[in-house]
């Protein structure tokens, strides 16, 4: 007999997961129990990502913070939130159009009008023109970059703005400025070129990176790049530079860049603490693509000892890993794609296929719920979702949905037009570079490396 709708969203829910962990109603752990909190506990509290998988991560002095939350959104039953959020949206109508990254939770996903990841509601924001408001349901720099490819007079709002990212606060406009003067030391004139019209360095930033950033690569020759587009950009970019340097996430740039041939020994790492990043010049003029030191809390906690208990506890599983992991923990599993790559693989399987996840429990649990004709489950047994993600909730929707009815817009997210210019020139380079369209049905070939990455 095929579930309800009722019983898909309550398998789904990794909140309610995690309640009844806490309350020990349920078998298994939980990275932290104060992802049992409402969210809205650890707004007025010291800066912090918050509970989940970048609690440990050190946030940047300055970063945003969220003002209290109403009363009346804190102590709201589910149900009512739920009740409250479809009758803002069905008032505001066209008004409004919500985008829900697919680590949201599901509590949330269950009210988006789209669902997608970075790439996908990056164009989502473009084909909804007539909407005076964006809410984007995931974290700040999607936000920004929401803004910076929609009109003028739309307005685009974060629910919650302590929803950051550690990954993108990893690199900083400061420090990737003194990275690129140290480069020019290295290299010479930046806008020279060689006989075959390269110049030295092209910069790629990762989608998880500030406006900021995004400004300083399109102001540099550079481009946007996202895990479903990675290995497009790469490409684009090696045909107009000698190598890349590649900001903030050093997995994703190797990966990447290691499936196109590029041999590891030249693809040194930037450690922006360290003179010349902690390299010396002959490495550096070697180099094909220089990985900037930064990295995603969610992604570093699946291992390979996961991905071999896997394969002895369900002999015959497909291994499916996000490209953000370490470069080992891709080597050993069967395939390696973004988020929507992912669910492609699975929606493409015959029935009784079983896959072990390596990315955000999410998108993992909302899988297996799904379609239960197969058996999906997340290679870290330990609940631990992605700590800025988490930051939204019912509460923070219901709350910025039903100002926008009362004629108010909180929250809301703008990038300075001097930031905006060169940051909407790197994505609208990002935004013509589409990938090739993944065959997900090939998986069944083991170690099919990077597929729609």
């Amino acid at each position: 007999m095929n579930p309800t709708i009722e019983q898909t969203r309550a398998a789904a829910s990794v909140d309610r997961t995690i309640q009844l962990l806490t309350a020990g109603a349920k078998p298994g752990e939980a990275c932290t129990p104060d992802l049992a909190k409402g969210p809205w506990e650890f707004d007025a509290g010291p800066a912090a990502y918050g509970p989940g998988s970048s609690m440990g991560d050190v946030i940047p002095t300055g970063s945003p913070r969220q003002g209290a939350l109403p009363e009346a959104y804190r102590t709201a039953s589910n149900e009512e939130l739920h009740a409250r959020i479809r009758a803002a949206k069905s008032t505001l109508g066209d008004r409004v159009v919500v985008l829900g990254h697919f680590y949201q939770r599901d509590e949330v996903i269950e009210h988006a009008d789209f669902v997608g990841d970075s790439f996908q509601l990056a164009n989502a924001a473009l084909r909804r023109p007539e909407a005076e408001a964006i809410v984007f349901c995931g974290v700040h720099f999607m936000a920004e970059t929401a803004d910076l490819l929609s009109t003028p007079e739309q307005a685009v709002i974060l629910p919650n703005l302590a929803a950051g990212c550690s990954m993108a606060d990893m690199a900083d406009e400061s420090s990737v400025e003194e990275c690129w003067e140290q480069l020019a030391d290295v290299y010479g004139d930046l806008a020279a070129t060689d006989a075959d019209g390269r110049v030295p360095v092209i910069p790629v930033t990762y989608m998880n990176s500030s406006a900021a950033l995004k400004g300083f690569v399109g102001s540099h020759g550079g481009i946007v790049c996202t895990s479903s587009n990675a290995k497009t950009v790469l490409e684009w970019a090696f045909e107009r530079g000698q190598r890349v340097l590649f900001f903030p996430d050093q997995h994703l740039g190797r990966n990447t860049a290691k499936a196109m041939g590029v041999p590891l020994e030249q693809m040194p790492m930037w450690n922006p603490r360290r003179p010349l990043g902690g390299n010396d010049a002959a490495t550096l003029d070697d180099a094909r693509v220089i990985l900037w030191h930064g990295f995603c809390s969610v992604h570093r906690r699946f291992t390979v000892d996961q991905i071999a208990q896997a394969r002895v506890d369900h002999p015959g599983v497909q291994v499916i890993v996000h490209p953000e992991c370490p470069m080992p923990v891709v080597d050993a599993a069967d395939a390696a794609g973004s988020t929507d790559f992912i669910v492609k693989a699975i929606q493409a399987a015959p029935a009784g296929s079983t896959f072990a996840i390596g990315t955000e429990i999410n998108l993992v649990q909302r899988l297996a719920a799904e379609y239960p004709q197969h058996t999906i489950f997340c290679l870290d047994p330990v609940v631990c979702p992605c700590s800025t993600m988490y930051r939204i909730h019912p509460g923070y929707l219901a709350w910025v949905l039903e100002e926008l009815v009362a004629g108010r817009v909180v929250n809301r997210i703008t990038v300075p037009g001097d930031v905006a210019d060169p940051a909407r020139l790197a994505l609208e380079r990002m935004l013509a570079a589409k990938p090739p369209v993944a065959a997900p049905a090939a998986l069944t070939a083991p170690a099919a490396s990077m597929a729609g990455a």
